[in-house]
């Protein structure tokens, strides 16, 4: 069963490299180390070479492999970076990034239901230097500060300058700009100095669950 699974997971992998939405190797070996499967609820195990959104516990999902492919080909991610996620979900998006960097990732989720269901898919994969922390993604996470890039996997309404703020210069925050109903913008901002100017770049449509909390959209 699970050699059946990996087969249909790396066909998935070999048809986003040909639609270039996979561009490095990197990626590509992340992604075939990190099959998805690992991380989704039994019932859709099946599903998980599917490239499209999958239900995970408390109404949430884990995003597209296109969608994740396309964050981490933005995010640059190299070895030794300091990473921190807003937005745990299932955990795999945070497996992938310890693949990119090789060092402790730091991923922030605000339901409690989903902080376990995370610790418990990294912890049967192996991934133990990946810190799932219970609380308000909105605000960070100010201890590690700052990071090389932040990556958040849900919809915020504006850019959180609490976010910006623990970038260090020259540092990127990854984020989906726009409305509450899943329809957003995705947005590169770029740090340029201590004054938390920023540069900002689009790279199109997207699709999340709102981001909740004190700087984002309220419950």
């Amino acid at each position: 069963m699970e050699d059946e699974l990996y087969e249909k997971w790396k066909h998935l992998v070999t048809g986003l490299e040909l639609q270039r939405i996979i561009k490095s190797e990197r990626v590509r070996e992340a992604f075939l180390k990190v099959p998805r499967y690992k991380f989704v609820l039994e019932r859709y195990k099946d599903y998980a070479h599917v490239d499209e959104p999958l239900p995970i516990p408390a109404g949430q999902t884990i995003s597209a492999p296109h969608m994740v492919a396309i964050m981490l080909e933005i995010a640059d991610l190299k070895e030794d970076m300091n990473i921190l996620e807003i937005g745990a979900g299932s955990g795999w998006n945070a497996a992938l990034i310890y693949e990119l960097v090789k060092n402790d990732v730091y991923t922030i989720e605000r339901i409690p239901e989903l902080v376990e269901f995370a610790r418990r898919n990294l912890e049967r994969a192996g991934y133990d230097r990946v810190h799932v922390i219970l609380g308000d993604g909105t605000k960070g996470f100010p201890p590690k500060a700052p990071y090389d890039v932040i990556i958040v996997t849900a919809g915020a309404p504006k850019i959180p300058t609490s976010l910006v703020e623990q970038l260090k210069v020259g540092g990127k925050l990854i984020i989906p700009v726009g409305s509450y109903h899943m329809w957003q913008e995705l947005y590169e901002v770029i740090k340029l100095d201590k004054e938390n100017k920023v540069k900002i770049i689009k790279h199109g449509g997207v699709a999340f669950v709102p981001l909740v909390g004190e700087y984002g959209w309220k419950e």
